[in-house]
């Protein structure tokens, strides 16, 4: 069976340590260069479809996870506060809009700044317990895609069917395949804020902007504070997650006090829209590696290109290639070591998108010979041809090897 816990180490993506710590893995240096080319994706997804991008603190004093209710519905999942002394005690943070609540109230808002999108690649933490961890799918410490958008209450429809169109936009381009939408509703329990007419209203608003598309309900599955849509994948074991979220909170605008000068001068309370377009760094990676096994698009695979001299006499002419594709923003690593088979071979488990051939007359000519991780192999081309068909498949963000 596929597990992306066997091909990460195979393939050397991440390494769970017990000196580390349960839950805590470590990226390693092809984990985290496939990593950073989907986060800088996502960020330039957003910054065009009008979010602004913040950083925060994993941590944050007491009084404001009391305020945001946190401590008082979600301390279960929280780790232990960090006393410094007998008044002052901090807490890692269970999610990231206590402090998007304080970027918005950082001055005072017009409607005219509405909806106000703040974005953030994050970190939080969640105290779960040893025996539900397990590689990247359920973790400790986590890297969230997170926003959250400010409006006021006629544009939270607008507002989430374009979040959604934006999550088929990000899912189509990492290859994430959906397998339904779930409308995550309050159960039985004390476990909620808010009044029953907030809830209605907010339901409501989620049913609208899923109107002709096929979601399940799921009571008892909503946030604390709020119902919320939320997109599920399945894992290779055939276990269902959320990978990403739209959720609505009428909640945390009121206990932070938050409020924008509305068109005739009044004061007026937003809706605040949580949403992540492919949730945690880790949860993502535990399905792309299992659903690609392995072999990433292109456009976010951590070696692009292998460079291959056949023998020493071409490893000048493979340095030079390198260093072109470097500066054209290509990841690319030259092998001199071991016989061409050899190297073809560890490419290919390595699912490194292409191998690069140079010969004595593809040097000479200042070419290369592609072979495909998946078999196929090319003519030589010369190297300026070979760096454009990489900008093509990198610019598109396209899954095939070749346009």
């Amino acid at each position: 069976m596929i597990d992306h816990r066997r091909l990460g180490r195979e393939l050397e993506l991440f390494v769970s340590d017990p000196l580390a710590g349960a839950g805590l893995p470590i990226w390693l240096p092809a984990g985290a260069a496939a990593r950073h080319a989907v986060e800088e994706y996502v960020r330039d997804l957003e910054r065009r479809s009008g979010y602004r991008h913040v950083y925060s603190p994993p941590l944050g004093k007491r009084e404001l996870f009391e305020l945001s209710g946190h401590l008082g519905y979600f301390e279960a999942d929280m780790f232990p506060p960090m006393r410094l002394s007998a008044d002052d005690e901090f807490v890692l943070r269970p999610a990231l809009c206590p402090h998007h609540a304080l970027v918005f109230r950082a001055r005072g808002r017009s409607y005219r700044e509405l909806p106000l999108r703040i974005a953030e690649l994050g970190g939080m933490y969640r105290a779960e317990r040893s025996g539900v961890l397990g590689g990247l799918s359920r973790v400790r410490a986590i890297s969230l895609n997170d926003a959250h958008n400010f409006c006021a209450l006629d544009q939270v429809g607008d507002e989430v069917r374009e979040i959604l169109r934006l999550i088929g936009e990000a899912h189509a381009a990492l290859g994430v395949r959906p397998a339904g939408f779930r409308l995550s509703l309050r159960g039985p329990g004390e476990k909620y804020v808010g009044d029953d007419a907030q809830w209605a209203r907010a339901e409501e608003l989620l049913r609208a902007a899923l109107d002709g598309v096929d979601f399940v309900a799921a009571p008892g599955e909503a946030a604390f504070y709020g119902p919320k849509i939320d997109i599920q994948v399945v894992d290779a074991a055939g276990r269902e997650s959320t990978i990403s979220t739209v959720q609505l909170d009428f909640d945390k605008p009121e206990r932070f006090d938050l409020s924008y000068t509305a068109a005739d001068g009044s004061r007026q309370r937003p809706v605040m829209v949580h949403r992540s377009l492919v949730g945690s760094m880790e949860r993502l990676f535990a399905y792309l590696i299992e659903v690609h096994e392995g072999a990433f698009p292109v456009w976010y695979a951590p070696v692009q290109l292998v460079l291959l001299p056949v023998d020493d006499g071409q490893a000048e002419a493979a340095q030079a290639l390198a260093r072109r594709a470097l500066d054209a923003g290509l990841r690319v690593e030259v092998d001199h070591a071991g016989s061409l088979g050899a190297r073809v071979r560890d490419a290919s488990r390595r699912r490194v998108p292409y191998a690069g051939v140079i010969g004595a007359r593809e040097a000479a000519a200042g070419a290369v010979a592609l072979r495909l991780r998946d078999g196929r192999s090319l003519p030589p081309m010369p190297a300026s041809e070979v760096l454009a068909l990489f900008d093509r498949l990198v610019a598109t963000h396209s899954a095939a090897l070749l346009p």
